[in-house]
């Protein structure tokens, strides 16, 4: 991943917007941000989005902020607001059967990937949330708590999480016992309990160490809750941490 263009500066107080407008002051747009949710979920599956908003009044987009800061109206109401202002967009769902193939990090790094792949207006710069993903096409930079400070990043937020919390919903019209429609799949003493009562659900992640030991496959005290099991041979192993 590249970093900004030689002497341009984002200062602190530059607002949402603030890297976007650096950016096209160096003449790179349009610019792209990226990012996901549903990584620290046990269920259900991974939700990348992707946004390029317009530059000017256009692309302010009213009550723009992290998606896990806003209220589920809020966040229904920011997301019409994108779909309606932005360039481009683009959403791409894997399922819990990819991310159990894969690994939840490698799921993750492709999800990314093919969001910003499926975008129709091909970006020149790309803003991902947290850490580098390679392989865009394009130069790009990792903003550390992106979809707080870049328009762009939040805007793809907003995208992946209302698109996955209305999937979750689906899912518990499906399997109600699990209550997917309140936690979405992550790991609460609600959804603990669920799984300790019901074992898993079709659509678990059977990565997840919590999701093995209530299907029979891990002892109950191996390793911490909520987290992938140690791998076998060539079996990948990630952290199941929370991200949107």
């Amino acid at each position: 991943m590249s970093a900004l263009p030689r002497g341009s500066t984002v200062r602190r107080d530059a607002g949402l917007y603030g890297y976007e407008r650096a950016l096209r002051r160096h003449g790179i747009e349009p610019v792209a941000g990226v990012d996901e949710a549903g990584r620290g979920a046990c269920a259900g599956p991974l939700v990348a989005g992707a946004a390029i908003l317009p530059a000017g009044r256009a692309g302010i987009v009213p009550g723009l902020a992290d998606s896990k800061l806003l209220t589920e109206k809020a966040r229904e109401r920011c997301y019409d607001q994108v779909v309606r202002r932005a360039l481009s967009w683009s959403v791409v769902v894997v399922s819990h059967e990819e991310c159990d193939r894969l690994g939840m990090h490698v799921a993750n790094v492709e999800a990314l990937r093919r969001a910003v792949a499926l975008l129709d207006v091909p970006p020149a710069y790309v803003l991902t949330d947290g850490f580098p993903v390679d392989g865009l096409g394009v130069p790009g930079l990792a903003v550390w708590k992106g979809d707080r400070v870049a328009a762009c990043i939040a805007a793809a937020s907003v995208l992946a999480k209302v698109t996955r919390d209305r999937i979750m919903r689906d899912l518990d019209a499906a399997w109600p016992a699990y209550d997917f429609k309140t936690h979405k799949g992550y790991i609460t003493d609600v959804h603990t309990a669920a799984l300790t009562e019901h074992g898993p659900s079709p659509v678990h992640r059977m990565r997840f160490v919590n999701v093995r030991r209530a299907a029979g496959l891990e002892p109950s005290d191996d390793v911490q809750n909520g987290r992938e099991p140690v791998p076998g041979p060539g079996v990948g192993r990630v952290a199941g941490e929370e991200s949107g």
